[in-house]
């Protein structure tokens, strides 16, 4: 039986009623009606507007091998593949190493810029996290990057290790939200932080 000294790991932004985006999410407004534009602007306003201060946060999101995602969280476009789609972040997305997006439908893994590729995984979670366990070498830690639906998917399962939640002060009220459709979980917290805008909060995941 091989053995991986890295974890398994989720790192997501919530709000303080648990949710990670709102609902009607589109092309335009991939976060749907999150309390601002659709952008995440507001979610996300620990990352983009105080980055320094939660600069340790932000390496260790970044510090993954291997990242998994669902397909809603890497584009608006459902069924077939009909036309070009790589991704919200551009040609040099902030990955920089190999992401496993979970989908129903085949594509053939799309390099970018920078060290991320792009592979699409078609039969299920299991196998998105045995081929990054793979990608990410024996010592290297895997993220369940999200969103929530994906997140939740992983939790049931049994197959997160270590939670990170940044919860921001706002809520929602009706959306995507974390632990839908989640068995009780046992949680260890092992740290905690606040600053300006968000509460860094990690858990580990007990069997």
């Amino acid at each position: 039986m091989t053995t991986h000294a890295g974890k398994v790991i989720c790192d997501i932004t919530v709000t303080a009623d648990g949710y990670s985006a709102g609902h009607g999410q589109s092309e335009e407004r991939p976060f749907g009606d999150d309390g601002g534009d659709g952008t995440g602007a507001k979610l996300h306003a620990w990352m983009f507007d105080t980055p320094e201060e939660n600069r340790a946060e932000l390496d260790r999101m970044a510090a993954a091998k291997a990242f998994i995602m669902g397909r809603n969280m890497f584009g608006p476009v459902r069924g077939e593949w009909d036309r070009p789609w790589n991704g919200w972040w551009g040609d040099d997305p902030p990955f920089h190493a190999p992401v496993f997006v979970l989908t129903h439908h085949a594509r053939e893994p799309q390099a970018m810029a920078g060290g991320t590729t792009y592979h699409f995984v078609t039969d299920g979670i299991e196998s998105a996290l045995a081929q990054a366990r793979a990608a990410a070498g024996g010592g290297g830690d895997v993220q369940v990057q999200g969103g929530a639906t994906t997140v939740n998917q992983y939790l049931a399962a049994g197959l997160i290790e270590e939670l990170r939640l940044h919860v921001v002060p706002l809520t929602l009220g009706a959306g995507t939200r974390l632990f839908e459709g989640v068995p009780p979980l046992r949680l260890e917290q092992v740290a905690s932080r606040a600053a300006t805008q968000v509460t860094h909060v990690t858990y580990r995941v007990r069997s």
